[in-house]
């Protein structure tokens, strides 16, 4: 395994700055604008190495393991469906809708071969659900520097923590290699973005991650909803005002809480290191459920840990309104 995750840094690594001279040949920049969290002009597009690592591990997977082929070649295929919409997107911006029709089309792949492996039509279901929506969570989340793939990183390495052992761990453990491979090109100064190519690919990758660890009952749904509560809190929330409030809320926007928090910080770093931070601890509290909690205490602590999600992101959303909007001082995203 050490081995591996070795060669996947690699990969990931130079993967990484090959696609950041790519987009600068081919002028893909993300500029400052309102919508924006950076102050300069930044190439995009260097998820695309983490796409590849795990089209690898999917691969190698398929390979060692015939009997369940099939399972890696729908996830391989969904996979490269979300990558290849965000990588064109990422050259030429495509409507919301179209993207999320294909984000619909590799969710639906991801069930069926889910479906065929397990003979659990709501499992199926639930893969369905958990790919539509987390493929586009962290893509709303992919907003400052080193938060996307740095939260990737830490819910693969606890579901590849639980699944030790399981081919799923080991395909977990080789997304946590991609993001390390991936992170000091973003991280804390950004020399190239995720693009949509690689954040939908992370969602995408992380929702496949949930429903194994279900499916092979190394945990619950209530213990598998902690790992990504950041993301959900954030995003769901911000996402559910933008409704009431009557916005276009498909539209690219500045309003997460973590937005917020970065231009109150006049930094990024400090968000990705608090989002970070909230995620281990969370983490901790599934490794130290998993023996133990029976249902009544895991749905309580899980509705808990929420409950002070959703606390947490109203006190930053009234400290942004607060200060006019945030500072300011320019967001760092360099």
């Amino acid at each position: 395994m050490t081995v591996w995750m070795a060669l996947f840094f690699v990969i990931a690594a130079i993967t990484t700055w090959l696609a950041r001279a790519y987009a600068l040949q081919r002028n893909l920049l993300d500029h400052p604008g309102e919508r924006r969290s950076h102050g300069t002009a930044t190439p995009r597009g260097g998820g695309i190495s983490i796409v590849l690592v795990l089209l690898i591990a999917a691969l190698a997977l398929a390979m060692r393991d015939p009997s369940h082929a099939l399972l890696w070649v729908g996830f391989a295929a969904g996979l490269l469906i979300v990558a290849g919409i965000g990588w064109w997107d990422d050259h030429r911006p495509l409507p919301a809708g179209l993207r999320l029709g294909f984000h619909a089309v590799a969710a639906t792949m991801l069930a069926v071969v889910v479906l065929i492996t397990h003979d659990n039509v709501w499992l199926a279901i639930a893969a369905f659900f958990a790919a539509v929506i987390l493929t586009n969570v962290w893509n709303f989340m992919d907003g400052i520097n080193g938060l996307a793939a740095s939260q990737a990183a830490l819910v693969a390495a606890g579901f590849a923590t639980v699944m030790s052992g399981s081919t799923w761990g080991w395909l977990g453990w080789a997304l946590v290699a991609a993001c390390l491979g991936f992170l000091p090109f973003n991280f804390p100064r950004a020399r190239i973005f995720l693009g949509d190519v690689g954040s939908s690919a992370l969602g995408f990758a992380i929702a496949a991650l949930v429903v194994a660890a279900v499916a092979e009952e190394t945990t619950t749904w209530p213990l598998a909803a902690i790992p990504i509560s950041a993301f959900m809190v954030d995003a769901g929330l911000t996402l559910g005002r933008r409704v009431l409030r009557g916005e276009r809320w498909w539209t690219a926007h500045a309003q997460h809480a973590y937005q917020g928090w970065a231009r109150c910080a006049g930094s990024h770093v400090p968000v990705t290191l608090g989002y970070g931070a909230w995620t281990a601890v969370g983490l901790g509290i599934v490794l130290g459920l998993r023996p133990h909690g029976g249902f009544i205490l895991t749905f309580t602590v899980v509705l808990a840990w929420y409950t002070v999600g959703a606390s947490l992101w109203w006190r930053l959303q009234c400290r942004v309104a607060g200060t006019g909007q945030g500072n300011q001082r320019e967001w760092r995203k360099r």
